[in-house]
């Protein structure tokens, strides 16, 4: 399934401190387990978890209200096309 993911507490509006990855699944938000937020790059980078909310690829079920992951792999932006040299 396509998944908004984001870091949980800069994006997501999850509580606790710190930076954790997370996906939005049915509406609301959860925490993931199964990969990590340094696991995609840096989370802080301008396109990273904590700065904007990405789209992933994910295989997995809400276990103890967490998602537990068994895929995860996310989507290239899009990026806008470029102006042909004259």
């Amino acid at each position: 399934m396509l998944l908004a993911t984001a870091c949980g507490q800069c994006r997501l509006g999850l509580p606790g401190k710190g930076c954790d990855l997370a996906v939005r699944f049915q509406g609301r938000a959860y925490f993931v387990t199964g990969t990590g937020i340094d696991s995609h790059g840096d989370a802080h980078a301008r396109d990273g978890f904590c700065n904007a909310v990405r789209q992933a690829r994910v295989r997995g079920a809400v276990v103890n209200n967490q998602f537990k992951v068994s895929y995860f792999q996310l989507v290239p932006e899009a990026r806008p096309p470029q102006k042909p040299k004259p």
